[in-house]
């Protein structure tokens, strides 16, 4: 699964034929792991940039720990917030804690989204910086590698 679903009308099916099993016992042992937490979610890699979301911006809020959970979980209902997530501050060195993506399709549209966030008390007065990208090396979901 790590290595992702082959795009044909079913994928379990040649997964199932890969491994030598039928895709009935694959179901039962995706099942499995999933009720175990093994696997906790199946999810879909979009590649944003060639369905036209050129306008990627990281935006990093420095805030109280305390403050970070609401935050976040505000930041996190915003349309356009495609991940939200927390970090340790490190005092001195690093002291942004709260953690944004915002896809957009134009610098406007963004910036858009990004002002109707500014706009939540969870994070008002908070300071903050958007950091827009200029060019992509690499896109993957995790990938699970065995040690060498």
């Amino acid at each position: 699964l790590a290595q992702g679903l082959p795009l044909v009308a079913r994928p379990f099916g040649v997964m199932a034929g890969r491994l030598g099993v039928t895709e009935q016992s694959l179901h039962e042992r995706i099942a499995a792991l999933s009720a175990a937490r093994i696997i906790t979610r199946l999810g879909v890699i979009v590649r944003h940039r060639a369905l036209g979301f050129t306008s990627n911006a990281m935006v990093i809020w420095k805030m109280d720990d305390a403050a970070v959970t609401a935050a976040g979980h505000a930041l996190a209902a915003v349309p356009g917030v495609t991940l939200c997530y927390q970090r340790r501050t490190e005092a001195d060195v690093w002291p942004y804690g709260l953690y944004a993506m915002i896809h957009g399709r134009s610098r406007a549209e963004t910036l858009a989204v990004l002002d109707r966030a500014l706009a939540l008390p969870a994070l008002a007065g908070a300071d903050h910086k958007v950091l827009f990208s200029t060019r992509c090396f690499k896109q993957t979901g995790a990938r699970i590698v065995e040690a060498a």
